[in-house]
């Protein structure tokens, strides 16, 4: 139902229980290279790994990859650099929620590219982000809320 891309993830255990949460909720994980780890990596697979089967996984060689399959499709970019909180926008079956890297965050260019697109979750201001497994948990489900949970139970 959606898209959840990974643009560059650095820590295995982050991006295993993301895609922990792929399987539990039929979303696509979308691994946008180069990766800080392997996708052989034991951390990765030991937070997924009775859930690998049931996910539908694509990898892209750099970001301008990704944009080049994908780039025309809605992006949601999660960012602290956000214009509106993640609940204020209308997602639909098929959006990508994109996440950056976990200690730079997406690229500006990118960011710059698409001001009305750039997603944030609400936080106290002396907070600098959350994990992202957290972050991408909460704007997933958000977005399943949205569309009453479709092939949910």
């Amino acid at each position: 139902m959606f898209n959840i891309v990974l643009v560059e993830p650095e820590i295995p255990q982050n991006t295993g229980n993301i895609a922990r949460t792929c399987a539990a909720t039929g979303a696509s994980l979308h691994l946008v290279h180069p990766l800080g780890f392997s996708v052989d990596d034991r951390s990765l697979k030991r937070a997924g790994l009775d859930y690998w089967h049931l996910l539908d996984v694509h990898h892209y060689d750099n970001l301008e990859h990704f944009l080049a399959v994908h780039g025309g499709k809605t992006l949601w970019l999660a960012t602290t650099k956000g214009s509106v909180w993640h609940t204020e926008v209308s997602y639909r079956p098929g959006d990508f929620l994109l996440f950056g890297k976990e200690t730079k965050g997406l690229p500006a260019e990118l960011l710059a590219a698409r001001p009305h697109h750039r997603i944030r979750l609400p936080m106290r201001e002396d907070a600098r982000s959350l994990n992202l497994s957290n972050a991408v948990a909460v704007v997933v489900y958000e977005a399943l809320r949205q569309n009453n949970f479709a092939g949910l139970k």
